[in-house]
């Protein structure tokens, strides 16, 4: 099942250009100008932004999230209130409680939406600005829409410096908003009310173009927000910035049915950019055609539906057996929409066939040009359909994956299996009394910690958008803002942020606004008492769990002293969530259905168990390159360290 977008705007009559990533707009008297500060400017010109893919319309910017401070008030501050405040507002405001994650709400709601339709978010300057820088960098690495208006120092520069301003002797042009720069798609500063127009205009080039989206800012001077100008009337007029599907090149085409037709062992690499290009259906068409496995990564998975039986579960360092293994025979390796990172290469040990080919489809030539693939530049959907159909995979070899899935299922049921209610449930038991109650109109949303291993290894994705784990940043606190932007995204959806005490502690705050806002979102907060995911990482690398545990400092000057008395849950409910407390598997089996038939923002909190390595998660089924001390005189690091030459001595590069 495929997740609703937002609503559809009503179309406002504009002309559709027929190149892609292009701007059309109704035609309007341009005789007067119309007389607004830079600011209500602004504010007008984003409330008549469209876009439109496939003849559906959306709303480009459909809210814009807020922090005001001196560096916003009176400019953006006033011209959203200028707006309306109502349900008619011309530009819907959404009060936030930290800047980081408001764009990481923001994020969240452009995923959920396809990048067709995104936020923006304001800030005051100084402090207020550069928390944005996380949550840019998340937003750009993962190529999703988000439009930052922070606060500026004052253009006009009548006092020098002026409050929580940036000071740098060999510039007096800097500001901390240039922090801003490497993690933006496009970044300007509006010194003057005329350069806002080619300057807004160039931000939604860039906002609604699928090979160039990211992290879009205008840095706003704080004088020049409320200064006014006599602004063309075209430039209000409904503007309909049309995503194209790209086609790939024919001579490229030809070269990837050649090598199809020679391939006796491919594989599919499913990425974000499926989901991106909405390619399920044609992916799913290719599959069953040619029976070609589909493994896929984290921003990919889900592009089959878990019971398909080309689907071969995650693929990499948190991947599956099966996939991994057919990854180190394969000769021919197909990615569609992916960067090719790390976790999904296994650091470049994976793919372990001396003559392995790798074919791209990707809508950036950056990334179709990776592991010296084949490459088609394209739109995933489009490139697909444009490949057609490729001789089948012999018989055997589709016999060999089908049984490597079955008998990975079986493991995915020992790990969820729940023999003692009375028992306190595992990590792993808890996404499967989780995966037992959801149906394809669930949202399951994580980023960090030992869960996104977990869930690329075990999770079940029933249709397209249920699996949203954010992987490209792998940003700790990512999770509850934005499940509150794809509950915006999504209403009526059930939608569950997945943290643990670590990510919970870094970034809880928008727990208010999903009250203030009734979003509906249950918050499933798992204890185990410090980084569970960096303290077995850290046991792996020889630092011996250093530092990652939550507990109080012993008398030897370690923290291993018995844990802190945090309690989440009654910190959760201070901040106005309803919180359901679980110590039992049979508990937690209730909680969680409490929690999904509620109709407020809901929590269940459960302590979670050390598993064994009999009920546990099964282990990585591949490498991770995290480098290891050269040299040091304990044990445990040595061990490593001759651990790490024996897989780095498997690196190749693909050339």
């Amino acid at each position: 099942m495929t997740g609703p977008l937002p609503p559809e705007s009503p179309t406002p009559g504009a002309r559709t250009p027929a190149s892609p990533a292009s701007a059309s707009r109704t035609p309007r008297s341009s005789a007067a100008g119309r007389r607004l500060t830079v600011a209500q400017a602004l504010v007008a010109f984003l409330a008549r932004q469209y876009t439109e893919r496939d003849g559906r319309r959306h709303r480009l910017i459909n809210a814009t999230w807020g922090i005001f401070g001196h560096g916003n008030v009176a400019g953006l501050g006033q011209a959203l209130l200028e707006s309306g405040t109502g349900p008619d507002a011309a530009m819907p405001y959404v009060q936030g409680r930290n800047e980081q994650a408001m764009v990481h709400a923001a994020v969240g709601y452009a995923r959920q939406s396809r990048r067709l339709s995104a936020h923006a978010v304001t800030t005051s300057i100084g402090p207020g600005a550069t928390n944005l820088v996380t949550g840019a960098a998340l937003a750009t690495v993962n190529r999703l829409p988000v439009l930052l208006l922070p606060g500026d120092v004052f253009a006009t520069r009548p006092a020098d410096p002026v409050l929580q301003q940036l000071e740098v002797p060999y510039a007096g042009d800097v500001s901390v908003n240039d922090a801003l720069r490497p993690v933006s798609r496009y970044f300007d500063r509006v010194t003057r009310p005329e350069a806002l127009i080619p300057a807004a205009l160039q931000a939604m080039r860039v906002l609604t173009d699928p090979a160039e989206t990211g992290a879009v800012t205008l840095a706003l001077p704080q004088d020049v927000q409320v200064e006014a100008y006599d602004w063309p009337e075209e430039f209000f007029a409904d503007r309909v910035w049309r995503v194209g599907r790209q086609r790939p090149d024919t001579d490229a085409l030809a070269a990837a049915r050649e090598a199809l037709a020679s391939a006796a062992r491919p594989l599919i690499v499913a990425g974000g950019g499926v989901h991106h290009s909405e390619a399920e259906d044609a992916l799913r068409a290719f599959a069953d055609a040619t029976g070609i496995p589909v493994a896929a990564t984290q921003a990919g998975k889900g592009s089959l539906p878990y019971d398909h039986p080309g689907d071969i579960g995650g693929i990499g360092h948190t991947g599956t057996a099966t996939a991994d293994e057919l990854a180190r025979t394969a000769d021919l390796v197909i990615g569609i929409g992916t960067r090719w990172s790390d976790f999904t290469t296994a650091s470049s040990t994976l793919f372990q066939n001396p003559s392995v080919r790798f074919l791209n489809i990707n809508i950036t030539s950056f990334d179709a040009h990776k592991m010296s693939g084949i490459s088609l530049v394209g739109d995933a959907r489009a490139t697909l359909e444009e490949l057609g159909g490729a001789p089948r995979v012999p018989a055997a070899y589709e016999a060999e994956y089908r049984a490597g899935k079955e008998s990975w299922e079986r493991r995915v049921d020992r790990a969820y299996a729940t023999p003692d209610p009375a028992a306190r449930p595992t990590q792993a038991q808890v996404l499967g009394l989780l995966d037992s109650l959801v149906t394809g109109d669930d949202i399951v949303i994580n980023a960090a910690g030992s869960l996104p291993g977990d869930l690329h290894k075990l999770w079940r994705a029933r249709s397209t958008d249920q699996y949203h784990v954010e992987y490209g940043y792998s940003c700790m606190g990512y999770e509850i803002p934005a499940a509150i932007g794809v509950g915006m995204a999504a209403p009526g959806r059930p939608v569950w942020a997945l943290v643990g005490d670590g990510t919970y502690l870094m970034n809880p705050t928008e727990i208010v606004t999903a009250v203030q806002e009734n979003i509906p979102v249950t918050v499933v907060i798992l204890q185990n008492h410090g980084y569970a995911s960096i303290g077995g990482l850290s046991e792996s690398v020889g630092a011996e769990g250093f530092g990652t545990a939550y507990r109080r400092r012993a008398p030897d000057g370690t923290y291993t002293g018995p844990p802190l008395p945090v309690d989440l849950a009654a910190n959760a409910a201070a901040l106005g969530l309803r919180v359901i407390r679980a110590r039992t598997v049979r508990d937690l089996r209730e909680a969680l259905a409490e929690a999904r038939a509620a109709d407020v923002p809901t929590g269940v909190y459960v302590e979670t168990e050390t598993p064994d390595t009999v009920s546990g998660p099964p282990p990585a089924q591949a490498w991770w390159d995290v480098p290891v001390a050269q040299t040091a005189t304990r044990p445990a690091a040595v061990k490593a360290r001759e651990e790490y030459d024996r897989h780095v001595a498997a690196r190749r590069r693909h050339l």
